[in-house]
C-alpha cells in the first residue's frame, strides 16, 4: 500500500471518527420532522380502510398572475371505516402503505349529511 493511500485511509478515519459523537446525540421532540397535513374533500369511499381525498389549491398563471384552482386526488388510509363519501378531512403524510397509498387520516373535520338525511330534506321541501 503506498504512502498516499494510508494518508487518505487514516484521513478518512479520523473524520468518521470526528462525526460520530455529533450523529449520536439524543433526538428531543422538538427536532423531529413533523408530517406534512393536508385537508380536503372525501369523494370515494368503496375500498376496504382507503378512501380517496380531494385536495384543492390555489395557483398563480406564470404569465398572467390569475389565480387558478388546481386539484389532487390520493388515497389515505382509514383504519376504522369512520369517513363517509362528502366529509371534510384532515390527512397527514406517512410511510407508503401500498403502491398508491402513503397518506393517513388523521382526523374527520365537517361531517356531510347522510343518504336517507338528505331525502327527508327534499321530500319536506317539495309542495
Amino acid at each position: 500500500m503506498s504512502t498516499k493511500a494510508k494518508a487518505v485511509k487514516a484521513k478518512a478515519a479520523k473524520a468518521k471518527t470526528a462525526a460520530a459523537p455529533a450523529a449520536a446525540a439524543p433526538v428531543t421532540n422538538e427536532a423531529a420532522k413533523s408530517a406534512k397535513t393536508l385537508t380536503g374533500k372525501v369523494v370515494s369511499t368503496k375500498m376496504q380502510k382507503t378512501i380517496s381525498v380531494l385536495i384543492q389549491r390555489y395557483v398563480p398563471h406564470a404569465t398572467y398572475g390569475k389565480y387558478q384552482r388546481r386539484t389532487t386526488q390520493l388515497l389515505a388510509h382509514d383504519e376504522n371505516n369512520e369517513s363517509r363519501t362528502g366529509d371534510v378531512v384532515s390527512i397527514e403524510s406517512c410511510r407508503p402503505l401500498s403502491r398508491h397509498k402513503s397518506w393517513r387520516l388523521v382526523k374527520v373535520l365537517e361531517r356531510a349529511p347522510q343518504a336517507d338525511q338528505v331525502a327527508d330534506q327534499a321530500e319536506e321541501a317539495t309542495p
